[in-house]
């Protein structure tokens, strides 16, 4: 098996100072290169830079429904393992200013694909997802 390599993502928001704050303070992300129009994040590895938009719309445009949830679209994340989504969570229910989608819970549980997720948004509206599972040959799982 190929070792996965990190993914990169750029990604709109309103307020640079205000998105820093929650990737750094609320995520525990670390920072890389920046400019007055963007920052680079370490999102557990992968590179996800947010870009000043001003004219951003913080609406989330459509939503689906995935094991009784109904899902942002479009939204980003990372799978974790269960070690680290659940300190995630725990920090993420202690953080007052949590702007909850989905709350913790485990999808698809007692099937293939049984999985830990959560869904939460940004400052600027987008929707991230967490997910984690307790074999992580699961995650392309059909039966």
């Amino acid at each position: 098996m190929t070792a996965i390599r990190p993914f990169h993502l750029a990604f709109p928001v309103l307020d640079l100072e205000e998105t820093r704050s929650f990737y750094v303070g609320v995520l525990g992300c670390g920072t890389g290169r920046e400019d007055v129009h963007w920052v680079d994040f370490d999102l557990y590895g992968h590179q996800v830079v947010a870009h000043l938009d001003p004219n951003l719309d913080r609406a989330i445009a459509a939503r689906n429904p995935v094991d009784g949830d109904d899902v942002p679209v479009p939204h980003f994340g990372v799978v974790l393992t269960m070690d680290q989504w659940r300190a995630l969570a725990a920090r993420l229910e202690a953080n007052e200013g949590t702007r909850w989608v989905i709350r913790p819970r485990i999808r698809f549980e007692g099937q293939p694909g049984e999985q830990a997720t959560l869904f939460i948004l940004d400052p600027s509206g987008n929707a991230l997802e967490f997910k984690a599972f307790n074999d992580d040959a699961q995650l392309f799982a059909t039966t």
